[in-house]
């Protein structure tokens, strides 16, 4: 599945190979499980003592008048909850914590995954999805770790037991008892068939419920400036009633389902009662076994019951561990090299692009093409042109969110796709247009644990002049930011940005738009300390504003993907091209608005 579009829509039944790679998640816990089973071994061997206690107090003790067989039996008995009670308290607590422990491991792989599957990924899969995946349908799996599979098991054990000893008591009986079976299994095939559509439907409109949330609590700014909280509420009260309505069918048929296995449990003591009582009275059965065999009857179609259920958990974690092995198993579509180069010492950031043509897409439309060029050490370049033309993709492309379709870029000779990610990023200082902060203090948004000094931030900050309204919060660097930084103004938050990106000394400067959200004073404080930082650095600008650019040693305007022109300030002005038809729309632009 190239994107995991129809994640939320996996149709898997049991799944034998889905279900060995599930199982293997239990392996560093082989130890665990086997003392559950032993435990519920226990428990399964402890379920066959009340019914044979009863049938010896009866059969014996009584007729006998034995009051020392009685209170032996008695204590026996007892001491036998005594067990099964441990049995079943260790039981579930060892079942529980392995499915924690699994659920902590799954979640760990799961998040490191995502952490390193490519940009594109992102692209086409919504984060309301990928949080359901992290959560419910982990969740799910936990249900069947933590309290499925093991006590599947207990059941079979339980079950077989039972069954062994009613043959031994009475093979007659017992085949009295098993004639309600065909029965059982019809409804049970019926029961799983209908819940098994009502999980797939709980779990897509979940993800659906889930997706909705992430996406319109984020842009509830926006919903609330165009005053879209009425149409917004309508839609989500039809998501979420479709959320319910797949709950309630879940619930209306586990509603039929459960009474109907205990009428069936009542029809087959019925028949003992009757058939069994009818031998009792001609002498070739025993009431105590008679008494045993009513016992055992119900305890026979417990398990019986929970074997139904756990066969929709099955189904049901069958359909989210899919989901969840389809993310596992998403390729990292911008790899890194089995054996990455290394840069030569010192550093020199000379950035090209040969021949770079770029689509998102096999069949898309080409985003880039034949671009050419040369940002050199020490020098400025500019790149700029209207909405859709290219510029922040070849940063993209350069940071290598995405890898060429044709051509190359190659920073100081080297091929990117030949140098490992993680290095190649630590190189550049990129201060985006829109930005991320996280929650924290201020000081940890600007270190970002990269080994940058706490000293060397303070420093950053107080170059781009982000010390000053820093030193006006509260805590100043100790300042907990909200989410996403929502309590900084756009332009304290693009300081910060810029702050961090400085901080880390990189050889090549990468600033995209970066100047867009902050007022004049705030703009001419950067272009002061950029003045500075640029000195003896590769420096990148995708310019909104013409007039940030009016010193960069060559500027690139892009059109439709192309490079169009190219040259200082004032050769492209003298051109007359697009580059000067750009800057006087500006000009006029900012005239209009004084």
């Amino acid at each position: 599945m190239s994107g995991g579009i129809a994640e939320d829509t996996v149709q898997a039944g049991y799944d034998p190979a889905l279900f060995r790679r599930l199982v293997r998640y239990l392996a560093p816990y082989r130890l665990l499980v086997a003392a559950a089973l032993g435990l519920l071994a226990i428990e399964a061997g402890l379920a066959l003592v009340g019914p044979e206690l009863t049938k010896r107090a009866i059969d014996v003790a009584i007729p006998t008048g034995d009051g020392g067989l009685l209170l032996t039996l008695a204590g026996v008995f007892v001491a036998a909850l005594a067990l099964s009670f441990g049995a079943d308290f260790g039981g579930a607590y060892l079942t529980t914590l392995i499915g924690q422990r699994v659920m902590n491991d799954l979640r760990r792989q799961i998040f490191g995954h995502l952490q390193r599957l490519s940009i594109p990924y992102f692209d086409r899969n919504p984060v309301g999805r990928l949080v359901t995946r992290v959560t419910s349908d982990v969740e799910t799996l936990n249900d069947l770790l933590s309290s499925g599979f093991v006590t599947v098991i207990g059941d079979v054990m339980t079950l077989a037991a039972i069954m062994i000893l009613m043959l031994a008591l009475d093979w007659q009986l017992a085949l009295v008892t098993f004639a309600v079976m065909p029965v059982v299994l019809l409804v049970a095939i019926v029961f799983r068939r209908h819940v098994r559509q009502a999980f797939r439907d709980i779990r897509t409109r979940l993800a659906r419920l889930n997706s909705f949330l992430t996406e319109h609590l984020t842009g509830m700014r926006v919903v609330q400036l165009f005053g879209r909280e009425r149409d917004t509420w309508e839609r989500f009260d039809r998501v979420n009633a479709d959320h319910l309505e797949a709950r309630l069918r879940s619930i209306t048929i586990y509603a039929v389902f459960l009474p109907i296995m205990e009428v069936l449990t009542s029809v087959a003591v019925a028949l003992l009662i009757w058939y069994g009582g009818l031998r009792s009275l001609g002498g070739s059965l025993t009431v105590g076994v008679l008494a045993a065999f009513i016992q055992l009857t119900r305890r026979f179609f417990q398990p019986l019951q929970d074997l139904s259920e756990k066969f929709n958990l099955l189904q049901s974690a069958m359909a989210s561990s899919e989901r969840i092995f389809t993310l596992l198993d998403q390729s990292i579509t911008v790899p890194a090299p089995a054996s990455p180069k290394r840069l030569s010492r010192p550093i020199r950031g000379e950035v090209r692009f040969e021949n770079v043509s770029f689509r998102y897409s096999a069949d898309g439309p080409w985003v880039l093409r034949n671009v050419s060029f040369i940002a050199s050490p020490g020098r400025t370049l500019a790149l700029v042109g209207y909405t859709g033309a290219g510029k922040t993709t070849i940063i993209s492309l350069l940071l290598r969110f995405y890898d060429v379709t044709e051509g190359r870029v190659t920073v100081d000779g080297v091929d990117v796709r030949d140098l490992d990610p993680g290095d190649l990023r630590r190189l550049i200082g990129f201060v985006q247009q829109d930005l991320f902060l996280f929650s924290g203090d201020v000081l940890k948004n600007l270190v970002l644990d990269t080994g940058v000094t706490d000293e060397r931030a303070r420093e950053a900050a107080r170059r781009v002049g982000a010390e000053r309204f820093i030193e006006r919060l509260p805590a100043g660097y100790g300042h907990v930011l909200g989410e996403r930084g929502r309590s900084l103004s756009v332009g304290e938050r693009q300081l910060l940005s810029f702050a961090r990106a400085l901080a880390l000394d990189p050889a090549i400067l990468i600033l995209d738009e970066a100047t867009s959200s902050v007022d004049a004073e705030s703009e001419e404080m950067i272009q002061r300390a950029m003045a500075e930082l640029m000195a003896g650095r590769t420096s990148i600008v995708v310019a909104h504003r013409l007039s940030t650019i009016l010193h960069a040693d060559e500027i690139l305007v892009l059109h439709h993907g192309e490079v169009k022109e190219r040259g200082s300030h004032r050769e492209l002005l003298a051109a007359g091209g697009l580059y000067e038809r750009l800057y006087r729309l500006q000009i006029a632009s900012a005239a209009g608005a004084a």
